[in-house]
């Protein structure tokens, strides 16, 4: 039964890679629950499960056992059309690779997340807008991939995912790319999207410096969830 107020939920998620000797267990039995309009940060080593964590939470990739629960809907119990339906109102994904189109321009590759997405047409315009000033990259709209550095290109991946407004965003590492004055900024700005417009973030990191901005921390450590933490924003 899901708790009042969560968003989402795992009941002993495990995640197995292979088979015999040669499997390797990339989640150890994950017990979650992610409370709406929170920004949540997922900490660990490389190698820990964090990345698997939130393919399996937002239904890229299948549990070997256990279940995930996204607004009050068992993934487990939907067709991978269903999943996909699902993911395409729901959430967001901000990809460390970026997975930006590279023949389209910063601000065509943000109105094609909200085409994919089935955003209404006459909403384009103002939303790619906002969210490319959001992230700083007004100037810079009609640049291609190419001609854009790394963090700019993950400034563009920023913009395409909040520009749909979703319910959850994932964000594997959104600010490895940046410096510390715009990983201050894009924090910020996340921050403000689940205080002001009712999102819920979910975000790996391995930087220090930005675990005070969060609601709550999740340690992971060989797939397993260590003791979390109540974070005091400021």
């Amino acid at each position: 039964m899901e708790l009042s107020g969560s968003i989402l939920q795992t009941n002993d998620i495990i995640r197995t890679f292979g088979s015999g000797k040669k499997a390797v267990h990339a989640l150890r039995g994950i017990n979650m629950n992610i409370q709406k309009n929170s920004l949540i940060i997922l900490k660990g080593r490389s190698g820990s499960g964090k990345t698997t964590l939130m393919n399996v939470l937002g239904g890229l990739d299948q549990p070997t056992e256990g279940t995930v629960t996204f607004l009050e809907q068992d993934l487990s119990q939907l067709s991978q059309r269903e999943i996909d339906e699902f993911r395409k109102k729901h959430v967001s994904f901000i990809f460390q690779a970026f997975a930006l189109l590279p023949m389209l321009s910063a601000y065509e590759n943000v109105e094609y997340g909200l085409r994919v997405s089935e955003i209404p047409s006459e909403e384009w315009e103002k939303r790619v807008k906002e969210a490319l000033d959001s992230v700083g990259l007004t100037k810079r709209a009609k640049h291609r991939p190419s001609e854009l550095s790394g963090g700019e290109q993950q400034r563009v991946a920023i913009a395409r995912a909040i520009a749909k407004r979703p319910s959850l965003i994932f964000a594997d590492e959104p600010t490895a790319e940046l410096d510390s004055k715009r990983t201050f900024q894009i924090m910020r700005l996340f921050r403000s999207l689940v205080d002001k417009q009712n999102m819920t973030i979910i975000l790996t990191t391995h930087d220090p410096s930005v675990l005070h901005m969060a609601d709550h921390i999740f340690e992971l450590e060989d797939g397993m969830l260590l003791d979390s933490e109540v974070a005091l924003h400021v």
